[in-house]
């Protein structure tokens, strides 16, 4: 079984966190339709403003805490924007309506996005921690045990069994160290210095 790497993870993850280019697109277009829509038509009761939670919650999710605060509060200022442009007049409780659930989404579920990741980092690293402790058991149990059975071999006398076995125990360890190095991503530096030589 192979060591979960940093990189593991991406290939199960949703799209818009392995295509940031394409989430900043679709973030991109969804702010401008909704600003169009918003400038284009409707009266003051309506709310279009809302929908600017769709981009919002899509940068928040796929890029964190930060980005999805700003991308909240790029969403209050189109709404401002629209606003001055449209000559709308709005008392404080018309501004909080449409600009508190944006900038919470934003916040919140960023935040959430950026605890989800850190989980995730932690439940792989204690996966790879699990299998190194699962291998330095398999090293311990073959080739502490090799060398022992060789020891006992020449302690007898019986000099060609000790030899065997310990070179059987030595060919192991190297199969073993090289499995483990692949799996640590070192390429091809798995070869044993003789071999180089």
């Amino acid at each position: 079984m192979t060591l979960p790497g940093p990189g593991t993870a991406t290939a199960t993850e949703a799209w818009f966190r392995r295509r940031p280019p394409l989430t900043w697109g679709a973030a991109a277009s969804l702010f401008l339709g909704v600003f169009v829509l918003r400038l284009s038509g409707g009266t003051v009761e309506d709310a279009y403003s809302m929908l600017y939670v769709f981009p919002v919650a899509l940068v928040a999710f796929a890029f964190g805490l930060r980005k999805g605060a700003a991308a909240g509060v790029l969403a209050v200022l189109l709404i401002v924007v629209w606003a001055v442009v449209r000559d709308v007049s709005l008392d404080p409780a018309g501004w909080a309506s449409r600009i508190m659930p944006i900038l919470l989404l934003g916040v919140l579920l960023g935040e959430a996005s950026d605890r989800l990741r850190r989980n995730d980092a932690e439940r792989r690293r204690l996966e790879t921690a699990a299998l190194l402790h699962r291998d330095a058991i398999e090293i311990n149990d073959s080739l502490i045990q090799g060398m022992a059975a060789a020891k006992w071999s020449l302690e007898a006398g019986d000099v060609e069994t000790g030899l065997r076995t310990l070179n059987a125990t030595i060919t192991q360890a190297q199969d073993l160290v090289s499995g483990l190095i692949r799996q640590a991503g070192m390429g091809d530096r798995t070869e044993r210095p003789t071999d180089r030589e």
